[in-house]
């Protein structure tokens, strides 16, 4: 499958559910105290870093976009999936969203004082996650946060419904946390921590919070 052809899955299948994804995951929050303290710890690395513009790239329906503001984050969120993006504004009308890829991030290098990838690189294929990489550490300024969660494990899966029964055909990609924190320590940034969680988010998640090489 060329890259065309999973970027355009993902983007159909999260345009079909896009609705129903916002009505199902807008409390998963509540239910996943640790994701609540990384994001908070996320914050604060921002602000001691000097704040600026955090891009919540994969951001769906907005929601940890929206969770980062109530933090006193400067966030804006970035989709693949139009229909994505028409909620987030929908819901969130005071943020900021953009339609893009984080295949081909069109941000401005060193733009961003950190960036949040929450669940969203679960449909990359791991000979695009170095690509992605790249991009993050170019977007990002020297010194400046990073923060992923990722779904733990060594299996690819097709995801072919979900969120309501809709139909969709994405595979979904589980890592082991030292395969991700390998990647990033490949494309310029160091790995601070990083912890596996078991919460209403994922049934085994990853969590890495990292900067961006000075």
């Amino acid at each position: 499958m060329t890259v065309d052809d999973w970027l355009s899955e993902t983007r159909a299948s999260y345009d079909t559910v896009a609705v129903s994804y916002a009505h199902l995951v807008r409390d998963l929050l509540a239910g996943a105290p640790y994701e609540r303290a990384a994001l908070a710890s996320f914050a604060e690395l921002v602000r001691v870093a000097g704040g600026g513009p955090v891009a919540d790239v994969g951001c769906g329906t907005g929601r940890i976009t929206a969770h980062l503001h109530t933090l006193g984050v400067d966030a804006f969120g970035i989709d693949l999936s139009p229909g994505m993006i028409e909620v987030a504004r929908r819901d969130h009308p005071g943020l900021m969203f953009e339609v893009g890829s984080m295949t081909d991030l069109d941000l401005p290098d060193g733009s961003v004082a950190g960036l949040v990838a929450w669940y969203s690189l679960i449909h990359i294929p791991d000979e695009e996650i170095g690509g992605v990489f790249t991009h993050f550490g170019r977007v990002v300024r020297p010194g400046g946060p990073l923060l992923l969660g990722f779904h733990v494990g060594d299996e690819t899966t097709l995801k072919t419904q979900g969120y309501g029964g809709h139909p969709m055909n994405v595979h979904v990609h589980r890592r082991q946390p030292a395969q991700v924190a390998a990647w990033l320590a490949q494309n310029g940034f160091t790995v601070d921590s990083q912890t596996t969680v078991t919460s209403a988010e994922s049934r085994l998640g990853g969590i890495i919070i990292g900067r961006r090489q000075a």
